[in-house]
């Protein structure tokens, strides 16, 4: 029993001379966090980032967002600044197993409502001044309302998830839409998805598809003095105020990166209002409608 005793001790001992107190540790070093918002109240634009209402005979809704994906963050210092001339901070990684260069999907950053997408130390940021933040997504996830109409069965009114990739080219080896994996195991262009139904009355396997190209709206409001390529999704956004990093900093910067998601999932209507794809509804936009940089 003595030795049992005095083996405890020793124990004890060496996990307390191994712990450091609280005063012990050092401030971790402050850092840039990015952060995402989903707001459906936030301004409606179009590509060329002024506001935008829906077209005759269109309907759309405000999606519920699940989780977003980002490949590439910028700041730009001002409204002449071409693409890729800011400071880059992010660029995603990218394989060429599918044939062309492509999005690798596997290793992306999927965040939810206030989650951060992208943090790194102030210190490695290029001190400046930046009134612009540009933001390239590559995948989006979130619910939607639809109807489906069953000449046997009736009516249902029903939820499920979209999972839209929205990059200029995307290589997925396999993805989850909401419960269940779809195996894709190839390069997919800007506009593809797959689609889930929540509880659905049947069983049912997740249905795939292909939007058009132009079928994603990227709102980019420096269109004319710094545009952006056809086909990428890099939205832009400018600060209320400009923002300067001194590489002084003492704590840290967090920005939050708010996508209007207004009525971001729109459709030619057949005059009710609502979601039939069964019904001759056909999406025609899947992109958001907006971005707005907030410093905390």
């Amino acid at each position: 029993m003595r030795y049992a005793i005095l083996a405890a001790l020793a124990l004890a001992l060496t996990v307390s001379s191994c712990r450091k107190d609280d005063d012990d540790t050092p401030d971790e070093a402050p850092r840039l966090v990015m952060k995402f918002r989903f707001d459906s109240t936030q301004v409606r634009l179009d590509n060329l980032g002024l506001p935008a209402t829906l077209p005759p005979g269109h309907a759309a809704q405000s999606p519920r967002f699940n989780k977003m994906s980002a490949h590439y963050i910028e700041f730009a210092p001002n409204m002449l600044t071409a693409l890729g001339a800011g400071t880059v901070l992010y660029h995603a990684p990218e394989t060429s197993v599918g044939g062309s260069t492509a999005i690798d999907f596997s290793q992306g950053v999927r965040a939810g409502e206030g989650e951060a997408f992208f943090s790194m130390p102030l210190s490695q940021m290029a001190p400046g001044t930046y009134e612009w933040l540009r933001v390239s997504l590559a995948y989006q996830n979130y619910d939607i309302k639809f109807r489906y109409v069953d000449a046997t069965f009736g009516t249902f009114n029903l939820r499920g998830t979209v999972a839209s990739f929205i990059g200029y080219n995307t290589y997925i080896s396999n993805y989850t839409v909401r419960d269940q994996s779809v195996a894709v195991n190839a390069n997919k262009l800007q506009g593809y998805w797959g689609f889930e139904v929540i509880n659905p009355p049947i069983a049912t396997a997740p249905v795939t598809g292909q939007a058009p190209p132009g079928a994603t709206t990227v709102p980019n409001p420096l269109f004319a003095s710094s545009p952006i390529p056809s086909g990428s999704c890099v939205v832009t956004g400018a600060f209320a105020s400009p923002l300067t990093i001194t590489g002084t900093e003492t704590s840290d910067v967090v920005i939050i990166v708010s996508l209007s998601t207004n009525n971001s999932f729109e459709w030619s209507d057949n005059g009710d209002g609502i979601y039939e794809p069964g019904a001759g509804d056909l999406v025609v936009d899947m992109g958001v409608r907006g971005l707005i940089p907030i410093v905390q």
